[in-house]
């Protein structure tokens, strides 16, 4: 059984060779634009929510409507 060091080696040495080591920073790169752009979006979501769930809260309460 491999354990998480060994996956890890294995990993990077398969990288290198499918890429090659000099692409592997510009990789890495990109990796961490993608992620920055998910967390934000993911922020943004959450704050969007937040808003929307407040907005029904202050919205009319139950109030009976009489008609005639």
């Amino acid at each position: 059984m491999l354990g998480t060091q060994e996956i890890i080696i294995l990993v990077i040495v398969i990288g290198v060779l499918i890429f090659g080591a000099k692409k592997i920073p510009e990789l890495a790169k990109t990796f961490g634009k993608a992620k920055g752009e998910f967390e934000k979006g993911k922020i943004e979501a959450e704050r969007d929510l937040k808003e929307f769930k407040e907005s029904l809260n202050k919205g009319p309460k139950d109030k009976e409507v009489k008609s005639d």
